[in-house]
């Protein structure tokens, strides 16, 4: 049977290569089953992500410290000559099955089907070819809790799509905007581009989206200051929240409108707080985008302080600037429970979990990660920690949703 290098598989999961090969080798194995025993083409990765600092200010033209984590979604894949793109995706009953002639067919919001047809549409429109091929997929990030399940497997099938169709050409940003062209106008949301980069590039990265986006490698993983990154999932998905996910941009567009500005990137504090005097002029329901706003900025500069800190060998700095960054997303971008449902805050719960722990074991610390209103608290403590986290953790959210991990090395790539 055919499957990835092992030195391939160590350079992209480390000590987890067997698990990999586990995987890849369950994977091929559905391949021939779906496809009258045919044999995949090559096998694929795309990891989940999380940011670090750098909470919903992509979109506005921000900067965010971001990194590629250790969950990913994997393919194999070969083409099939038919101008069909036929997806099976384990825990799905029914394949993906779209016909590339005939994208104005399918549906738009209509999760993975939508998706694959937009990313598709999205990189014909930049002249990309893309015929037909055959996959089998297989992902352990997390559904809908803010690590970027979608994009990781939007940056999954661009892959795909580059090294079958268009000899590896893409590049990271274009494989991001195809996956952000997608979610805009077949999913309706109104994302930036964060996702989509921070899946695609790998490792952690400093990005800025003020005009054309900038990546810059950071070198840092968690492991370097002795720490754990340990996301626990709330149990509230946030796939049909794209109303409340959208506010957040809304309302950061609508401050700088009133600053006759495109995006909060071309305003200052200064300049939101000279607006605030004047709010008795303004929309009188506009305090939480006044708040949001304010937000931004704070964010902004903390993500820049936190890049400088690791530049500088001064990787402790980075733990309170997580937490400052998880209590603005709290408090001030108003992100952690769904507007109206103040009885139901599953995050929430868990944040208030995590600092009565914090509270006995200082060192640590804790924040909502990824676009909020559910999904998953993110926490970093020091190792020697972590057993008793998890432990204290397990009886409230269930040991299954409890995932140690740290920052991995690459992005989506073809493994062999």
């Amino acid at each position: 049977m055919y499957l990835p290098e092992p030195e391939t598989l160590s350079r992209v999961y480390g000590e987890k290569a067997g698990e990999a090969a586990t995987r890849f080798r369950s994977l091929s194995a559905r391949f021939s089953e779906c496809f009258g025993g045919a044999s995949p083409a090559g096998f694929f990765s795309s990891p989940g992500r999380a940011e670090i600092i750098g909470n919903h200010v992509d979109h506005n033209g921000g900067q965010v410290l971001a990194a590629s984590i250790t969950l990913d979604t994997i393919c194999c894949a070969a083409p099939n000559n038919e101008g069909r793109v036929r997806i099976f995706s384990e825990g799905y009953h029914d394949p993906i099955d779209i016909r590339v002639s005939s994208l104005g067919d399918v549906p738009r919001c209509r999760g993975s089907l939508s998706l694959t047809a937009g990313l598709i549409d999205g990189l014909l429109r930049e002249g990309f070819r893309c015929a037909g091929f055959d996959a089998c997929v297989s992902s352990n990030v997390i559904p809908s809790a803010g690590v970027s399940s979608s994009a990781s497997y939007e940056m999954l099938i661009a892959t795909v799509i580059s090294e079958l169709f268009n000899d590896g050409r893409l590049t990271l940003s274009q494989k991001a905007h195809a996956g952000q062209y997608a979610e805009n106008v077949w999913w309706e949301k109104a994302s930036g581009l964060m996702d989509q980069m921070a899946c695609a590039h790998g490792g952690t990265v400093l990005f800025d989206f003020k005009d054309e986006v900038t990546a810059e490698p950071v070198d840092f993983t968690f492991d370097d200051i002795g720490c754990d990154m340990i996301l626990v999932n709330s149990g509230k998905g946030h796939a049909d929240l794209s109303r409340e996910y959208s506010s957040v941009p809304g309302e950061m567009h609508y401050i700088a409108s009133l600053l006759h500005k495109n995006n909060l990137s071309e305003t200052t504090c200064e300049d939101i707080l000279s607006l605030l005097t004047k709010r008795a002029q303004t929309d009188d329901a506009c305090d939480r985008a006044f708040l949001r706003a304010l937000h931004y900025h704070a964010e902004c500069k903390r993500v820049r302080e936190a890049a400088d800190a690791i530049r500088a060998g001064h990787k402790e700095v980075l733990l309170p600037l997580i937490t400052a960054s998880g209590n603005s997303s709290w408090k001030w971008l108003q992100s952690c429970y769904v507007p109206g449902t103040a009885s139901e805050q599953p995050v929430a719960v868990m944040l208030a979990l995590t600092e009565t722990f914090l509270s006995a074991h200082p060192g640590g610390a804790c924040r909502i990660n990824g676009g909020g209103f559910g999904g998953v608290a993110m926490c970093v403590l020091p190792k020697e920690d972590t057993a008793a986290y998890v432990d204290f953790m397990t009886p409230y959210a269930g040991r299954e949703q409890i995932h140690v991990m740290d920052i991995r090395p690459t992005g989506a790539l073809r493994l062999g």
